[in-house]
């Protein structure tokens, strides 16, 4: 059974950074592509960025060039640094799981808020 727990949400001002961190049991950093997801309330869950085993990675157009994902073997741990954070990119937060050729993800995290806000 895979588990993930993300760490590293909470309240920022706008234009400030976060880094949310999201560590995995097994090995599944060799084989899964990681990634992180959001949902603002009343909206749907959306992708944000992901990175695959190669390390190639994938941005929404709306956190491009502002947020940046990242994956640590030795400690089977995927980040999610955010900088210049904007009031609508509060959300809870998700890390995802999923196999190369599976779009829907196999494996959620329990989230962690982000809120962004003076």
């Amino acid at each position: 059974q895979v588990q993930l727990v993300e760490s590293g949400g909470g309240l920022v001002q706008p234009g400030g950074s976060l880094r949310l961190s999201c560590a995995g049991s097994g090995s599944i950093f060799s084989i899964y592509v990681m990634g992180w997801y959001r949902q603002a309330p009343g909206k749907q869950r959306e992708l944000v960025a992901e990175i695959s085993r190669f390390g190639r990675t994938n941005y929404a157009d709306s956190v491009a060039g502002r947020f940046t994902i990242s994956r640590d073997y030795t400690k089977n741990t995927v980040y999610l640094q955010m900088n210049s954070l904007k009031p609508e990119d509060t959300a809870v937060y998700y890390c995802s799981a999923r196999l190369d050729h599976i779009i829907v993800p196999a494996y959620w995290g329990q989230g962690t808020q982000v809120t962004v806000s003076s």
